[in-house]
């Protein structure tokens, strides 16, 4: 998979609500870059604009003004080169685990038979070769997360956004993707954007977290994760002292009330 760096340049956009009669402004003035292969988690308050920069970044909304770039190509609308991982599965009940795997594929034209053994290859990848015949509703909610992250890889998108994918699983099945995930991003290093609510899951995950201002959202703070790669497993880090200080930084960096840095 390719890797390709993303720019958010001065961006500002708003809602408006027609009940109330009055606008919103989500993020203002926002600029920060995702470098080509890095893998960021971005942070913040509720309401502070994280899943509306995710969104500006997949091609869903447009902003009021500034510019948000990749490779230095505007981006105005969605594409298959930008892979999204929602939080809700989004899997189509009627058809089984390789179909839903493969549906990107099928949007494209691939031939059935290709779009299978591509279907087969990233199943395998998430550890689920097995279930490829099976239907939603016979998988448990980390499973199906894992179907969620196969069919985006198997589009091979060159950035993957992620909109706090694992909130609805319990915490056990929450490590375990979480460490499927970086084994997955290792394999692909395709660029990849996390947003979530956890500071413990953006120091695992992430190269650098990205901190959001409340809303409107802007970039409080960029912090560098310096744990290599290699110790990046939960029996490792519950005793590192490097993820508690880290974790304890950013929490008082989320939880501060004071403007941008």
């Amino acid at each position: 998979m390719a890797a390709v760096k993303i720019a958010v340049d001065d961006v500002t956009i708003e809602y408006y609500n027609e009940q109330r009669d009055e606008r919103h402004v989500a993020i203002a003035g926002l600029s920060m870059d995702i470098h080509a292969s890095e893998f960021v988690c971005v942070l913040g308050s509720s309401g502070c604009g994280k899943s509306t920069l995710l969104s500006l970044i997949a091609g869903f909304l447009r902003p009021r003004s500034g510019t948000v770039t990749m490779d230095g190509r505007p981006i105005t609308r969605p594409g298959a080169d930008r892979g999204v991982v929602f939080q809700e599965y989004a899997l189509l009940p009627w058809k089984n685990v390789r179909d839903n795997v493969a549906l990107g594929l099928k949007f494209r034209g691939v031939p059935r038979a290709e779009r299978e053994r591509t279907a087969d290859e990233f199943l395998k990848l998430t550890n689920l070769a097995d279930a490829g015949d099976k239907f939603p509703f016979e998988l448990s909610g980390g499973m199906k997360q894992r179907v969620a992250l196969a069919r985006t890889l198997a589009n091979r998108p060159e950035v993957m956004l992620m909109d706090e994918p694992f909130a609805a699983v319990d915490a056990q099945t929450r490590m375990t993707l979480q460490e499927e995930l970086l084994r997955l991003w290792n394999h692909s290093r395709v660029t990849v954007l996390f947003v979530t609510h956890s500071v413990d899951e953006a120091v695992f995950l992430a190269d650098r977290v990205v901190v959001l201002t409340s809303g409107p959202g802007r970039v409080r703070a960029s912090v560098a994760i310096d744990i290599p790669r290699e110790d990046r497993t939960w029996n490792r880090l519950r005793q590192d002292e490097r993820f508690s200080a880290l974790c304890s930084d950013i929490l008082a960096l989320v939880r501060s009330p004071g403007a941008s840095a």
